[in-house]
């Protein structure tokens, strides 16, 4: 939330627990290359999300914790309570159309990359 930069992302077809992952990993990734850069570790960073089971399950939480990244939830599972997060997917959606209906998912995945990239 610190930056509004998107450090990492998974376009999947399911909401099943392997694409969090995939993003995860693009995160934590991004963010030690960061860090190693300005001489800092990523201890300390905190990983927001809403309720959903996928970012409750013991797998991704146990990646948190290995990284010593601190685990932020929502109270509820309610779009309201993850204002940020409902506002760039907004954005991403609204001005970037990644609303629209793609011939397929390679298409939305190039065009989903094209947006963060621009985005961030």
């Amino acid at each position: 939330m610190y930056s509004r930069k998107i450090v990492g992302y998974d376009l999947s077809d399911s909401l099943e627990l392997k694409g969090c992952v995939r993003a995860l990993s693009k995160a934590v990734y991004q963010a030690e290359n960061t860090c190693a850069e300005r001489s800092r570790n990523i201890k300390g960073l905190i990983h927001h999300s809403d309720r959903g089971i996928q970012y409750c399950s013991n797998v991704y939480t146990q990646i948190l914790k290995r990284k010593k990244i601190n685990i932020s939830m929502t109270e509820e599972n309610h779009c309201y309570e993850n204002a940020l997060a409902e506002r760039v997917n907004g954005i991403l959606k609204d001005e970037f159309y990644l609303d629209q209906t793609f011939m397929n998912t390679a298409h939305a995945k190039r065009a989903a990359k094209n947006a963060i990239k621009l985005y961030s």
